[in-house]
């Protein structure tokens, strides 16, 4: 298993639990029958490698990849180049152009955000073809669940985006207290899934509904999401600019494919 280096040293170990190695010896006997299994092997842990954990932001959960042919990549609601836009991600499009004017591009590849600190993570990280959820309860939850626990652990200021009912019960997972020696505190914003309001309302700056529980600690969405609009504006711009470049050059969908190879 190839795992970005970074990620290695602080998640590398469970994946030589026994329930991953009986994962992997499923994922196997799967693809030895014949059956189609999304992401391919190479890019299941693409998340990983474009954003190292050190460089992480912003955390986006979504459940389980897409099972269309040659959609999923290893990022969470994004698509590969060529590939039409799921109506999930051209709602966050429609949000980000009528709420911060950002033309909407026309590929859904989220390769840019990754590598400017968004973690595009799914709460299962393979699936059969036309068979959604076909991999769940089989190991990959407690692996990413092990990922949101040592992210809340050992980072601090962290914005959570839980998008879909199974990312939403990984909530618990995220300590709110501030990590040993750091200043701020973890954030958790729950808004999901994307086609509701709350997204606009996080966008906006606004309070967003699920942000904090009856009962608990109000969660403090503060320093991180203070340039939350710039990122996202930012990161939204780059895409709009790979695909403004590449209709100029005529390049299309070749260009796509080797940004978000």
């Amino acid at each position: 298993i190839k795992l970005e280096p970074s990620w290695k040293a602080r998640v590398g170990d469970y994946l030589a639990r026994e329930d991953m190695r009986a994962l992997a010896a499923f994922l196997r006997e799967r693809s030895a029958a014949g059956t189609r299994i999304h992401p391919p092997a190479a890019q299941i842990f693409a998340a990983f490698e474009a954003t190292p954990f050190d460089a992480v932001k912003v955390v986006i959960l979504g459940q389980d990849p897409y099972h269309g042919a040659g959609q999923a990549h290893g990022l969470c609601f994004s698509v590969q180049p060529g590939i039409d836009v799921p109506p999930s991600l051209l709602n966050v499009y429609k949000e980000l152009q009528r709420d911060l004017g950002i033309a909407r591009p026309d590929h859904g590849c989220l390769l840019p955000w990754a590598r400017q600190g968004v973690l595009l993570l799914n709460s299962v990280l393979t699936v059969e073809g036309g068979r959604a959820g076909s991999h769940q309860a089989r190991g990959w939850e407690g692996f990413t669940d092990h990922v949101v626990e040592t992210l809340a652990r050992e980072r601090e200021g962290l914005v959570f985006l839980l998008w879909g009912s199974h990312a939403q019960k990984k909530g618990a997972r995220i300590d709110r207290r501030p990590a040993p020696g750091a200043e701020g505190a973890a954030s958790l914003a729950v808004v999901g899934p994307p086609r509701l309001p709350g997204l606009r309302a996080f966008l906006r700056g606004q309070p967003v509904p699920g942000a904090a529980r009856p009962g608990a600690d109000r969660l403090v969405v503060a320093a991180a999401l203070r340039s939350r609009r710039d990122r996202i504006v930012r990161c939204s711009r780059e895409c709009s600019h790979m695909s403004a470049r590449s209709s100029r050059t005529g390049r299309g969908v070749r260009r796509y494919r080797r940004i978000c190879s």
